[in-house]
């Protein structure tokens, strides 16, 4: 059976979360063309969750100051790869008073030297203001994170009792250490064999906390907002990936941002 209880190597919340800051910090190459670096030592399919918010990072840059997104809409059209940088490039196709709009058409560099999009992204900017408010949906009836156990303790569990019937690739996804601490209510979907309605609840935050800057606040949600989606999906089938059963991509997304009597959410505060 493999050991998976050492941590000899593993980064501290500080700068797992350090690392994540710095992933979505886009450098500006030319007017409106930014490059997002690689996750460090990436060798996979790179993270959908990175790609939105680095676009979403790229987009922000080409807004005047005073003005923060509030909603965005993508399609993932290729997977990326997680070691090589990302080019965003901007069109900017509204600029007004109190709101503005940006394209973003993120690509990667081929072998022959062309690019090819893997996604595009439309977001839309405000100023902040007071309006009307209301909300539909009532906050649901469930366990504070406080009560809950973080899912990386479940998932060491898991991959113990596993053993060799668990793939490398498989157990480097489950015990990859990561700077969203994330608690589930429940049992995780990528265990479970009985179909249940696909709906899920988890409670997330960042590992550590962030500077006080809402852009960032909003990216990393943005970041965090692409796990648990294609698990969740999966449910009314009794099926995982995690088994081998199953192989998916994500191919769109859309978030909408709200700042309710003018707090922005915080990324590094606990969020359902």
């Amino acid at each position: 059976m493999t050991d998976t209880t050492d941590t000899t190597d593993t980064p501290t919340p500080e700068e797992l979360v350090a690392g994540l800051v710095r992933l979505l910090t886009v450098e500006k190459r030319a007017a409106d063309v930014w490059l997002g670096h690689p996750q460090k030592g990436g060798v996979g399919r790179v993270f959908g969750g990175q790609v939105l918010a680095q676009a979403l990072m790229a987009a922000q840059g080409s807004i005047p100051a005073g003005k923060v997104a509030h909603s965005l809409h993508a399609y993932f059209l290729r997977g990326g790869r997680e070691g090589s940088g990302i080019e965003y490039r901007i069109a900017r196709d509204f600029d007004g008073r109190s709101f503005a709009n940006r394209r973003v058409v993120a690509a990667q560099e081929d072998e022959d030297g062309s690019c090819t999009p893997i996604l595009n992204l439309t977001a839309s900017f405000q100023t902040p203001e007071e309006g009307l408010e209301h909300c539909d949906a009532p906050m649901p009836d469930v366990a504070g994170p406080e009560a809950l156990r973080p899912d990386i303790e479940t998932r060491r569990e898991l991959a113990e009792a596993m053993g060799d019937k668990l793939g490398e690739a498989q157990r480097a996804v489950m015990l990859r250490p990561r700077p969203i601490e994330m608690r589930t209510i429940g049992q995780l979907h990528w265990m479970s064999r009985e179909p249940r309605e696909p709906r899920a609840h988890t409670w997330f935050r960042t590992a550590a906390p962030l500077p006080d800057d809402p852009l960032l606040h909003r990216a990393v949600i943005t970041y965090a907002s692409d796990y648990t989606l294609l698990g969740t999906s999966a449910l009314p089938h009794g099926l995982s990936w995690m088994r081998g059963e199953l192989v998916g991509a994500s191919l769109d997304h859309a978030i909408w941002f709200h700042s309710p009597k003018g707090r922005y959410a915080r990324a590094d505060e606990w969020l359902l």
